[in-house]
């Protein structure tokens, strides 16, 4: 997958367009990366795919780098994970990390070239995600959110 070509930082937090909410709730505030990636999946399996159209296995395990990315980013860097929020569109899964913290992260402004032991997360993120954001609440802390492509198995 290519690069992401961009980062942009708004003031406003707002779901892609036309989505329904998934019928399960997202994992909230308290919850870790693990049930972020496993509520990401089911999402990614059930209402992305499903019957007669199967998500790719390589393209589920770069949605779970990502959430796990992110996730763990929030928890640790972003005074605690505040929500997590996944939904299908037509291109993949959208998904969306809001943290506590109105600090953006510095990777936004300037792609990393190097890792110094460690900030190996965001360029990971960038490789493997789309249309990514970094929204300040007006509420307060941010939310990060990305497109995360997905085909279907047997496409090339």
């Amino acid at each position: 997958m290519e690069p992401a070509d961009r980062t942009t930082t708004t003031a406003a937090t707002t779901a892609p367009p036309r989505l329904a909410p998934f019928a399960v709730p997202a994992p909230g505030a308290g919850a870790g990366a693990a049930a972020a990636r496993a509520y990401a999946e089911s999402v990614a399996r059930t209402g992305w795919g499903g019957p007669g159209r199967e998500v790719r296995e390589e393209d589920v395990v770069d949605l779970l780098l990502v959430v796990s990315e992110l996730v763990t980013n929030a928890i640790r860097h972003g005074d605690g994970l505040a929500g997590f929020e996944a939904r299908p569109t037509e291109e993949g899964l959208w998904i969306a990390v809001h943290d506590h913290s109105r600090v953006v992260p510095r990777a936004a402004y300037a792609f990393p070239t190097t890792h110094p032991g460690g900030g190996y997360g965001w360029p990971l993120v960038a490789r493997l995600a789309r249309d990514i954001a970094v929204e300040v609440r007006p509420e307060g802390g941010k939310t990060i959110s990305a497109l995360v492509p997905l085909r279907a198995a047997g496409a090339p």
